[in-house]
């Protein structure tokens, strides 16, 4: 069972070039494709995790993704069209997620983004991918308050069950804690949702 993934654990499917994820996912792509859209918000810092992050989504379930750094139409310098532009880019795509590092949730612009999400996007399309900093424990992570909020990505080992004893299968979910207990969604269902 894994509920907060280390800096690294995703880069087996680090990609190379983030070009693919800086173009902007319209209507009609979506269309064409079938594929689910996730707009990811990040901090630019936490680069090679993004870049395993996009390939890990993208290779095992078919996922578009968009980062907005570097995305050739937001404006070269920070300005109240970049926040439009933004916001355009969470409405678009199906699903938000973010990619929950210490750097994140201390940046303005990712916590900015987070409430956005929240209001266009929760409570069914938005989670979190909560990371943290290689061998350090989990009650060391700084996001578990945002954890008890949002829904947020989990890994499931072969062992664990469900409360009623059924064995859960192996893989990747959705965990929403509720306030007396917790439900899992295979991530799959959840990004097709």
């Amino acid at each position: 069972m894994k509920n907060i993934f280390e800096s690294g654990d995703f880069s087996k499917y680090s990609v190379s070039n983030l070009n693919s994820a800086r173009q902007v996912i319209t209507e009609s792509y979506q269309y064409a494709t079938m594929k689910p859209t996730v707009f990811i918000s990040h901090k630019h810092d936490d680069l090679s995790d993004l870049k395993g992050i996009i390939g890990f989504l993208e290779k095992e379930y078919g996922v578009a993704a968009y980062i907005d750094s570097r995305d050739p139409n937001m404006p070269r310098i920070t300005s109240a069209e970049t926040a439009e532009n933004i916001k355009d880019r969470i409405k678009s795509c199906n699903k938000f997620i973010l990619l929950a590092t210490e750097k994140a949730i201390n940046s303005k612009w990712c916590n900015w983004e987070l409430g956005y999400g929240d209001s266009v996007k929760f409570p069914n399309n938005i989670a979190l991918f909560p990371f943290k900093q290689k061998g350090t424990s989990d009650s060391q992570y700084i996001g578990s308050e945002y954890m008890r909020l949002y829904p947020y990505i989990v890994y499931r080992s072969m062992g664990d069950k469900y409360i009623d004893g059924t064995p859960i299968p192996e893989g990747y979910y959705i965990r929403t804690e509720n306030e007396d207990s917790s439900t899992i969604l295979s991530l799959s269902e959840w990004l097709r949702k």
